[in-house]
């Protein structure tokens, strides 16, 4: 098996090099991208000049909206079963389901996450005929919910769960003994997610049960008015509407500038680089900033001139205690054609720190957004679920289709190696403890080369001018010193390199 450093992974501009090759191949009208199904070009040249699509690429558009509609539209549920004795990672948090109230917590943990799908008639995106993301839009949403997730921690009380979680009354989950076909006796699993409204006798006692849960839990699991609100007004900033700060028209209209569009096929690369530039658009948040790595490199300097406001005054006020949070998002390749299983360690131990919001890839053609694991298995929301649109503009509109009742899992040996992973850290003081926890967390790889590293200075002092993960510029090839040597020479096409 060839072993391959992902600190030597090379991207040009925003987009890998892997997208420029695959975008100038001729495509047919249905195609299995990387991440998902998506539409081929079909304009002809003078009507994609002008940006006018003609009759037939509106038929087409149409046919293919009907078929993904109708493709990711319906889901067929299935209980995915957890064992009581491993403990179940959610981002940072550990949960050993041998009891009630460790089934509630988890529970709850989970359902609490934003859960972004594809939506379907929603106002036409710029530029194109298309009224859906079905099909093409996962990475997208993937990438939507790892920054919602970001948010969330930054904005929300530390301790918040969503209250109607509580409301919600069918069993999605299992809890058994290890390689036991019976369920883990002496176990009462809470009701877990379904339509509201049933009054059938067994789903009136199973919400009895959850209310008598409900009722044990500390003042953390209370409806708190004003978390409410903001988490009704967080959800609204990722609506399917063009204002809407980190919604699809706004994603699809940042990815411009790189060269995609709507129905285009979005890597995990590139969902990082519009997200930064999303949240540095916007005005609804001003003391967040998302910091990009380079060449799987984390300039600790960068960061701290991205974050530290004192920098800005003039004079510099060493003494000013201002500085805005940041998201770190690290675009990595944990291995060749398929994950390196060396990293699969490393990658759970990053899942288990409180600084983790997630990791976004997936499987091959199938995006999907990891919080976390059990044993040899990853924890996943999947955005492969096409729904009605909702109005966010509406007082109190309806959170339930926003929240997941179903978890599921997938094996790590069947993980895309190409993926981004996503931290938070609130302060200096933070983001000093994220850098030593993190570096710890990857030196556990069994693998010679780190998914990624910290480094003291400032990518300038590495050959990088003009090229720093908050400019607009194409990113440079250039490693940190002592690693060059380490690079054979590369093929054009290589987004990264063989050792």
């Amino acid at each position: 098996m060839n072993s391959v450093s992902p600190s030597a992974v090379q991207y040009v501009g925003v987009v890998m090099q892997e997208e420029l090759v695959e975008s100038r191949r001729p495509q047919p009208l249905e195609r299995q991208g990387s991440f998902g199904l998506r539409p081929a070009p079909t304009t002809e040249p003078g009507r994609e000049a002008n940006g006018e699509p003609d009759e037939l690429d509106k038929l087409k558009s149409k046919l293919m909206t009907a078929w993904n509609n109708v493709k990711y539209g319906w889901t067929v549920k299935s209980k995915t079963s957890f064992n009581k004795t491993s403990p179940v990672i959610v981002l940072g948090n550990s949960y050993l389901l041998n009891s009630e109230d460790e089934v509630e917590r988890f529970r709850l943990a989970f359902v609490s996450r934003i859960w972004l799908t594809y939506r379907r008639e929603f106002p036409q995106l710029d530029g194109s005929t298309l009224t859906t993301d079905c099909g093409w839009g996962c990475m997208l949403r993937s990438g939507q919910m790892l920054l919602v997730q970001g948010l969330l921690v930054h904005m929300m009380p530390r301790d918040w769960a969503w209250p109607d979680a509580q409301q919600l009354t069918e069993v999605d989950f299992e809890v058994f003994r290890p390689r036991s076909p019976a369920r883990a006796g002496g176990v009462p699993i809470p009701s877990f997610g379904s339509p509201r409204g049933s009054n059938t006798p067994e789903k009136s006692q199973a919400s009895d049960q959850v209310s008598k849960c409900s009722q044990k839990k500390g003042p953390e699991y209370r409806r708190d008015s004003q978390a409410e609100t903001l988490h009704h007004k967080l959800v609204s900033w990722f609506g399917d509407q063009p204002p809407a700060p980190f919604g699809l028209h706004q994603l699809v209209d940042i990815g411009k500038s790189s060269g995609k569009k709507a129905g285009d096929w979005y890597g995990p690369s590139i969902v990082a680089h519009i997200l930064r530039k999303a949240v540095a658009k916007t005005s609804v948040l001003h003391n967040l900033a998302v910091y990009v790595a380079q060449d799987c490199t984390v300039y600790k300097e960068d960061v701290v001139h991205l974050c530290d406001l004192s920098l800005s005054q003039t004079p510099p006020d060493p003494s000013s205690q201002a500085w805005k949070s940041v998201l770190i998002l690290v675009p990595v390749r944990l291995g060749g054609e398929v994950l390196n299983p060396s990293y699969i360690e490393c990658v759970k131990n990053i899942l288990k720190l409180e600084c983790c919001i997630g990791i976004i890839g997936g499987k091959p053609k199938h995006s999907l957004y990891f919080v976390g694991f059990q044993d040899e298995q990853l924890l996943y929301l999947d955005p492969h679920y096409c729904q009605p649109l909702v109005d966010v503009s509406q007082v109190n509109f309806s959170l339930e289709s926003f929240h997941c009742s179903s978890p599921k899992k997938m094996p790590f040996n069947r993980m895309d190696p190409s993926c981004t992973i996503g931290f938070y850290a609130k302060n200096k003081k933070d983001f000093a403890s994220l850098c030593s926890a993190v570096s710890e967390a990857l030196s556990s790889s069994k693998e010679k080369y780190p998914i990624f590293t910290f480094v003291e200075g400032k990518s300038q002092d590495f050959g990088l001018e003009g090229h720093g993960s908050n400019n607009s510029g194409p990113a440079a090839h250039i490693l940190p010193p002592g690693r060059q040597g380490m690079m054979n020479n590369r093929r054009n096409s290589d987004e990264f390199v063989f050792l």
